[in-house]
Formats: C-alpha cells, structure tokens, sequence
C-alpha cells in the first residue's frame, strides 16, 4: 500500500487506517508500506508511522531509496555512485554495499532532498558526460512545502537531462520494478497481491502493469470522477482503507 493519501494525510493518521494494518497483522497477511519519497530511511517512517498511532517497524517500509539499491546492487554489485539525495538514500547504497564518489562513479544517483545544490548538480552533468549511468529514484516532478510546490526529482532530471541529452532510468513508481522489488521483500505473488493506492497515475498503474489487483482509495489525490478519465480502472474504488477492515477476511482469501 502507498504511504501518503492512503496510510497518513499530511501530519495525521487515515482515520481506520491503524485498524485496518492492525487487522492484517492478525490475519497474518504480509504487507508493505510503500512511499516514493527516498529522504528518509525505513527506520525513520516507521518512527513517524509510531508517532502517529500506526506501531511499525522498519522491515514492512519499502521507499523508493531501498528500490534503488537493490536494483543496483542486482546489476553491478559493489559498484559506485555519486548521489544527490538525504540518508534514505545514501544509506540505502551503503547497506547494498556501494561506495559513495565523485570521480568516475559507474552511476550518478538522483533523489529527493530539502535542498538541490547548484554545485552538486553541476557536477552530476559533468560525470553523466563522461559516461556515469543516470538513474533517478522517482519521477515526481514537485513535493510540498508550506509555501507551496517545490522542485523534486522529476524536476532536477529534467534539467540534467536537458543539459546531457541522457535520460535517466526510474526506479520508483509508476515503474513496476518497484512493485517487483517489494513482493520479492516479502515473498508475495503478484497474483495473490493487492495494491492499494489514493494516484491513478502511480499507484494504480503500477499495480496494474505488475500484474495485481488494485484497490484506490479516496482520501488522497484522485477523486471518484477523476478516476473515471483514465485509460484504465482500478479492481475497486473505497472511500478509504477503513473500508477494508472487514473486506480482507471476505473476499481476500490468500492475498
């Protein structure tokens, strides 16, 4: 399931949502936060998700960050990058047995963080010339801040990719690797597997093109009618994960 608009909304719980995660842990139903956001590490959501009433622990937080990581790690193990990105993802790299550095690094690893640095960038384009793979952990082009829209990854890519002409390959969603990566954590089936999301364009696609059924939800981004434009439908449409306290022992079986 995806972390903001389905799990909390803004600096609180869904209302139901810490019943709804209680009830899988009684069923024994394996299950995964999900979050695009890689600043911070599964240790630190979880923290936050405690904080707000949802007792969690690191190993059911799935981030953007840990996609990365292992998708480099699978690729070329013990490898190299230089990152722009917070703890959760330099972190992440470290625990994948990567080594942080900023001269000829097999990648340039693009993620969230409070504060893009004209220097760091500056330099992501000049390895990325002289040949570093681009990869970024997500696509999301703005994040929110009390002000207002700030620039996030899909935003700082465009503009090395701009300034190189190499596109960068994303880990996060709407890419389904990331869905991969997660039913491999915990040893799922795609079609035994639900996800659940409040994006039609990220969540919901995603789950799609990995093969699982999806649920939205509707106390996130997209709305009822909203959902009815798109090229393609979720499995189901709830008001919210609180609606699915009683669904997953009726009609989930094995999921």
């Amino acid at each position: 399931m995806d972390m903001d608009g389905v799990i909390v909304r803004e600096d609180s719980l869904v209302p139901g949502a810490d019943a709804f995660v209680a009830r899988l842990a009684e069923t024994g139903h394996p299950y995964l936060i999900l979050t695009n956001n890689s600043m911070y590490t599964a240790r630190d959501l979880a923290a936050r998700l405690s904080r707000l009433g949802l007792p969690a622990t690191p190993d059911v937080i799935w981030t953007s960050a840990l996609a990365t990581a292992k998708f480099l790690e699978d690729q070329r193990p013990n490898g190299t990058a230089f990152v722009i990105g917070e703890a959760g993802l330099t972190t992440a790299l470290y625990e994948a047995g990567y080594t942080l550095s900023e001269t000829d690094p097999d990648y340039v690893v693009l993620g969230e963080t409070r504060t893009y640095s004209f220097e760091r960038i500056s330099r992501a384009i000049q390895l990325i010339s002289r040949g570093a793979r681009f990869i970024a952990t997500n696509p999301d082009p703005t994040g929110p801040s009390d002000a207002g829209p700030v620039p996030a990854t899909g935003s700082v890519a465009a503009l090395i990719s701009s300034a190189t002409g190499v596109q960068p390959y994303y880990i996060g969603k709407p890419n389904p690797l990331m869905i991969r990566s997660a039913l491999r954590q915990i040893g799922a089936h795609s079609e035994s597997t639900v996800m659940i999301g409040d994006r039609m364009d990220t969540d919901i696609v995603t789950g799609i093109e990995a093969g699982l059924e999806t649920i939205l939800v509707l106390t996130g981004i997209t709305t009822r009618d909203e959902a009815g434009r798109f090229s393609y439908l979720p499995s189901h449409i709830v008001d919210s994960v609180a609606d699915l306290v009683d669904w997953i022992e009726t009609n989930a079986g094995d999921s």
